[in-house]
């Protein structure tokens, strides 16, 4: 039976709850007199299983990790670890990648051949391209390799990542930026690597800027209810799923239809 994710919950609220339930059995199985290291074996038992409600292999790592990674600090702190000097080793992290741009995607950089046969679906060759949240660049990269032609534009939060994209991806048009303030009218094809949540709300700017014809291709996530055009499979384990725009708003499918799209 497939794994069905707990509805209704935003993320990152699912890794919440699982490492909160990870010390509660820790503390449930040291309040019944369990032999010290046997109640941080059961929650960290209790929270990896939880992990697997999770949608996706980095929440379900994120859920896992977190309540050994908290017994570990505090561990720490009981051998003479400030807690100042863990919040230190955090906050180049937090400058580097706000939180506001967990709300569209974590960080996970787009794998070198992931995008490799967009090329041979997207007909005529795209003249301007915009990877949304780009990050470091790798994205752009990859679409390089593909439309060498191609002008091609970067759009990330985080002002250092912009930065290091710019530099990385030689030729982009890159700037720090929010990518759901971008027109999009301009774009022959956009490249997301962004989070389910997120889809619909692509989909919808898409439909609502971009010209008939033009394109919107997603690694890993697909938009909710709408046929892709293709989907793609390029051997790195996370499946490109394409979209043609076709003006409007398409017409979702049911949750249960059996129409499915053309692999290629």
């Amino acid at each position: 039976m497939p794994r069905r994710p707990v509805p209704n919950i935003p993320w990152p609220l699912p890794a919440v709850l699982t490492w909160t339930a990870g010390w509660a059995v820790a503390l449930a199985c040291s309040h019944i007199g369990a032999t010290a290291g046997w109640d941080l074996a059961a929650g960290t038992a209790a929270a990896t299983a939880l992990s697997l409600l999770n949608e996706g292999r980095w929440r379900r790592s994120i859920s896992a990790l977190g309540f050994p990674l908290s017994a570990l600090l505090l561990a720490s702190q009981g051998a003479g670890w400030a807690a100042w000097a863990w919040l230190l080793a955090l906050l180049p992290w937090v400058v580097f990648y706000p939180l506001r741009t967990w709300r569209d995607a974590p960080f996970f950089p787009t794998p070198a051949s992931a995008l490799n046969g967009l090329e041979t679906v997207v007909k005529p060759a795209p003249r301007r391209v915009l990877d949304a949240g780009c990050g470091l660049g790798h994205g752009l990269a990859a679409l390089r390799r593909l439309w060498p032609n191609a002008t091609l534009c970067g759009v990330e939060w985080s002002a250092p990542m912009a930065w290091v994209a710019a530099r990385r991806a030689r030729g982009a048009e890159v700037t720090r930026g929010d990518m759901w303030a971008q027109n999009w009218a301009e774009l022959d094809l956009v490249y997301l690597f962004q989070r389910p949540e997120t889809m619909d709300r692509a989909w919808a700017k898409a439909c609502a800027e971009m010209g008939k014809g033009a394109w919107l291709a997603s690694l890993e996530f697909p938009v909710p209810g709408i046929v892709p055009h293709a989907t793609l499979d390029a051997g790195v384990g996370r499946p490109l799923f394409v979209y043609r725009v076709r003006g409007g708003v398409p017409k979702r499918v049911s949750a249960g239809s059996t129409a499915s799209a053309p692999s290629r």
